[in-house]
């Protein structure tokens, strides 16, 4: 996946099949914030926004994008990621509950082929993102924590809704 255009909202900013083109600023904003997360971040496989209740918000598509790894994000989709993050987004919900941790920030799963990284965007939405064992977690983290903060304002009940029949659309 690639961020084509000139800035968010810009010519070409929309990548094609994610279903954002003609959608509101704020949608084409979020998409072209993660198309930049995806490119500067090395070692990333997939990436996805899911929603408080699980469902597939944004994400990138590792078979659109051109990425030297042998291996592809989870089955090579970006639901299945989805799914992951959501499950582990709700077991350190519960966790910190249990243990009066207060809100989860974020969570990272390192596995011997790859990590998992999980972090809070607003109101139970979370961003996730499958990188290769190699990955420097701190460039992984300060990149999200990046996205994190400039997603949050925008990913309003508006904005998740339209995202959500993108993401329809586009299956």
């Amino acid at each position: 996946m690639s961020a084509t255009g000139t800035g968010p909202g810009g010519a070409g900013s929309a990548t094609p099949g994610t279903g954002t083109i003609g959608a509101s600023t704020e949608a084409r904003n979020l998409q072209w914030l993660l198309g930049n997360l995806v490119e500067e971040v090395p070692g990333l496989i997939s990436v996805a926004v899911v929603s408080s209740d699980g469902l597939l918000l944004l994400s990138s598509d590792p078979e659109q994008r051109q990425i030297a790894v042998a291996r592809q994000g989870p089955r090579g989709s970006s639901a299945d990621l989805a799914t992951i993050v959501s499950g582990i987004g709700s077991l350190t919900v519960g966790a910190a509950r249990l243990m009066d941790g207060g809100g989860v920030k974020q969570t990272m799963v390192a596995m011997e082929e790859g990590s998992v990284f999980v972090m809070s965007i607003s109101d139970g939405s979370l961003l996730g993102v499958h990188a290769t064992p190699d990955c420097d977690m701190s460039v992984v983290a300060y990149h999200m924590a990046l996205f994190v903060g400039r997603a949050g304002h925008v990913l309003t009940p508006e904005v998740r809704s339209q995202l959500r029949q993108s993401m329809e659309a586009a299956q």
